[in-house]
């Protein structure tokens, strides 16, 4: 049995995010990728140098193509750009019926810049949010979604309330901007709270890491695995891959994905 997985995402020519990170990671976890391109943009480890945003047409033929002839089991969006763009692909979920929806809600690159315009957020909040099955803010992008400051773990929780009273099924909060030297990640499914406690890595090399980590998560829904298994291993694989820092480029560096199988390798030994 062949799983795929999609990602409906911007392009990073520099390899380190966007659908090459998320083709890259369903690679490592044995789940067939397909892409629908949203925007190109020039980037590296230094930044961005500029966003080419695709057609609409464009993109909704690239999703048709996948969606008569490759039906994914899971689906994730990474940088979507426009409320257009949303739209059309809120659209075109409800239209195929695509239900393991992975929602990484770009909006903020990793220096500070604003990758959505206000009515893109507006737009992601009254059509997307409602489809993802999972979403998977940083505690910047949570600010936006939810109108909140946040700053301790229980900000995170109601935070994550807030996001699954907007429709979200499972809200996964990063801890990677958080305070401190332990990372906390928090799951929600609506009743519960789980729990990832990490050791933060002190490396400037994560370029990539939030595509990274929902690209796992989707690879591991595609195969079926629940949304606590799916994000455990999320947790494993990004874990492995800035841990064993490729160190390549000057500036912020792209994560290993090949590290995750090297790591488990080691451990079954």
């Amino acid at each position: 049995m062949v799983y795929k997985a999609l990602t409906i995402a911007g392009s990073d020519s520099g390899g380190g995010a966007g659908i090459q990170a998320d083709l890259k990671t369903f690679h490592q976890l044995h789940v067939f990728g397909m892409s629908a391109i949203t925007a190109v943009t020039a980037q590296n480890t230094l930044g961005v140098q500029g966003v080419y945003p695709l057609p609409l047409e464009a993109i909704e033929k690239q999703m048709d193509s996948v969606a008569v002839d490759l039906p994914p089991d899971a689906v994730k969006t990474g940088m979507l750009f426009s409320n257009e763009i949303i739209e059309l692909v809120a659209h075109k979920m409800k239209q195929y019926k695509w239900t393991r929806v992975v929602v990484d809600p770009v909006m903020i690159a990793k220096g500070g810049a604003p990758l959505l315009k206000q009515e893109a957020v507006e737009a992601l909040q009254r059509h997307l949010l409602p489809l993802a099955y999972v979403l998977t803010p940083n505690i910047p992008e949570a600010e936006v979604l939810t109108n909140m400051r946040i700053e301790t773990v229980e900000e995170r929780k109601e935070a994550a309330k807030k996001l699954h009273d907007m429709g979200v099924r499972h809200v996964v909060m990063k801890g990677g901007h958080g305070e401190g030297n332990e990372l906390v990640d928090i799951l929600y499914d609506g009743e519960q709270f789980y729990e990832w406690k990490s050791k933060r890595i002190d490396t400037k090399h994560t370029h990539g890491t939030g595509c990274t980590f929902a690209a796992a998560i989707t690879a591991q829904l595609a195969k079926g695995k629940t949304i606590y298994e799916a994000v455990d291993v999320a947790k494993r694989f990004i874990h492995a891959a800035v841990e064993q820092t490729l160190q390549i480029g000057s500036g912020h560096g792209p994560t290993n994905h090949w590290a995750f199988h090297e790591s488990e390798k080691c451990s079954h030994h």
